[in-house]
């Protein structure tokens, strides 16, 4: 016998498996925020250990559920009803769980190319196939709505928006996400809204543009704790979708995971409600890890985009180079990366290096990454 669905791991799991437990080495290459989960979030969760735990509605327990509702109108000027949100296991569940209810056989989700490799394992669990829309480095790695509509066939049924954006730290400007959702909404396409790094946004901005304030029923968003908290263990999420789409949602949820644990969710509910100067800090802190990755690396003449928000930053190599194999090798030199072949297409020639390290690992990994690329030409000259 044999499965039905052959689902690989992501190429970022590839370096970080090889990576892991090597003497020395510099890890660049996972998106986990290095900071510790603040201490009133995790006193909320011991005391809920003590206190007990049990099985909750699906859709989560109603004071997180307010919560949530609290926080969009607070974050995002949203008014969601309490009916249409979902606490999920993690941003990953919420947006299977989206997928799962969207999606039979055969039918197909746009994804940004480069993007978060977890989106094709979602959609082939789902039987569906993705459709790539390139985000191209020439224009900052925005999306051309234009170029999206002209991939939406009769057998589109989401399409993918993740903005600021994993890999590429783009922050994707307000007129293009409308330009987006109109496109979506005419073709009658749900958007499903990755917003998992919405407050971790640079340069005066506190938070991204939500693509629910364009449109709340043409739109499905997803957030996380994990980020934005630096709860990345924790297993915390949370959708809010149409009111056409609520039940179908809670009812995949259902099936897969019953509830998210009532100690997360008690944790989660002290970081939304709780103090939120550590949302601040470190946001303060990526964003002066960015600039310290960007000025080293331009001033060694790699001319990079400079992201506006999440905590990534994308290295070119040379034209033709493989990214992957500079990866490997660079894993020789000290240094975990993440290939953007791991990304999709676009990026082949690229790799993304994670800003959720201290500046003194970044800043000794750049030394390294700078010396490897001026001896192999940009990747170019890979035996």
């Amino acid at each position: 016998m044999k499965p039905s669905v052959a689902i690989s791991p992501s190429g970022i799991r590839e370096i970080f498996d090889r990576a892991w437990g090597v003497p020395d080495m510099l890890h660049l290459e996972v998106g986990e925020p290095d900071f510790p989960t603040p201490l009133h979030i995790v006193e909320a969760a011991t005391e809920a250990a003590h206190t007990g735990s049990g099985y909750t509605n699906t859709s989560g327990l109603p004071s997180v559920r307010d919560a949530v509702v609290e926080r969009l109108r607070r974050v995002h000027s949203l008014d969601i009803p309490f009916e249409r949100v979902l606490i999920s296991n993690g941003g990953v569940n919420g947006l299977n769980a989206v997928i799962s209810a969207m999606v039979s056989d055969g039918d197909e989700v746009l994804i940004p190319d480069p993007g978060w490799p977890n989106y094709t394992m979602m959609i082939a669990a789902n039987g569906a196939r993705c459709v790539r829309y390139p985000l191209r480095a020439a224009n900052g790695f925005v999306p051309d709505a234009r170029e999206v509509e002209s991939l939406i066939s009769d057998r589109t049924r989401v399409l993918i928006v993740c903005s600021p954006n994993n890999p590429t730290g783009t922050l994707i400007p307000k007129d293009v996400l409308s330009e987006l959702v109109d496109v979506a909404r005419k073709r009658d396409v749900l958007v499903l809204s990755d917003e998992v790094y919405d407050e971790i946004v640079f340069d005066g901005d506190d938070v991204a543009s939500s693509l629910l304030s364009i449109d709340e029923d043409a739109v499905a968003g997803v957030w996380s704790c994990s980020k934005t908290y630096a709860m990345t263990g924790w297993r915390v999420g949370y959708v809010a979708t149409p009111a056409w789409l609520a039940p179908s949602v809670v009812g995949v949820q259902e099936g897969n995971i019953s509830c998210v644990s009532t100690v997360t969710q008690a944790a989660a509910l002290a970081a939304l409600t709780g103090p939120q100067a550590c949302v601040a800090e470190m946001r303060a802190a990526y964003e002066k890890r960015r600039d310290l990755i960007v000025g080293l690396l331009r001033g060694a003449g790699i001319d990079v985009v400079v992201p506006g928000g999440a905590f990534y930053v994308m290295l070119p190599l040379a034209d033709g180079a493989d990214g992957r194999a500079g990866a490997l090798s660079l894993i020789d030199r000290g240094v975990a990366v993440a290939p953007g072949t791991a990304f999709g297409d676009v990026a082949r020639d690229s790799l993304r290096l994670s800003l959720a390290a201290s500046e003194e690992t970044i800043a000794a990994a750049t030394e390294r990454i700078l010396a490897w690329y001026a001896e192999t030409d940009g990747g170019l000259a890979l035996e």
